[in-house]
């Protein structure tokens, strides 16, 4: 990205921008199993056909999905199906950086616990 000029950050930015919205990240889990078309999509995700049509002419805006005319259906599909292996790669580090947390988080606890009961049995030898 060093050499890169302001106008292609710009575009990059905005293909990370369509990524970081739910509905669509569900829309693109459901055409990385196989093309589909609104009604499908919508009726997997419990969303309105409108606000699924929007979702795909964004993401097709951004050319992360590409649409097929098949009869009277517009069918969708990944455009470029790296963006599984980014997707991928994002998902993998979050989900370290949550067990790294969650095990600092049992660390702690675990401390906690033995404080308490060190402090449980210290608590009577004290009454004495």
């Amino acid at each position: 990205m060093e050499h890169l000029s302001q106008d292609a950050l710009g575009e990059i930015a905005r293909y990370f921008q369509a990524l970081s919205e739910p509905s669509r990240l569900q829309l693109l889990n459901l055409l990385r199993q196989a093309p589909r078309n609104v009604s499908e999509l919508a009726s997997l995700t419990g969303q309105s056909s409108a606000n699924v049509s929007r979702h795909l002419a964004l993401l097709s805006g951004r050319g992360i999905v590409s649409r097929e005319a098949r009869g009277v259906s517009v069918y969708f599909r990944i455009a470029d199906p790296a963006i599984f292996e980014l997707c991928d790669q994002v998902c993998g580090q979050i989900a370290r950086r949550f067990e790294a947390v969650a095990r600092q988080g049992a660390a702690f606890a675990g401390t906690a616990s033995s404080t308490a009961s060190a402090a449980g049995r210290a608590g009577p030898d004290m009454d004495d």
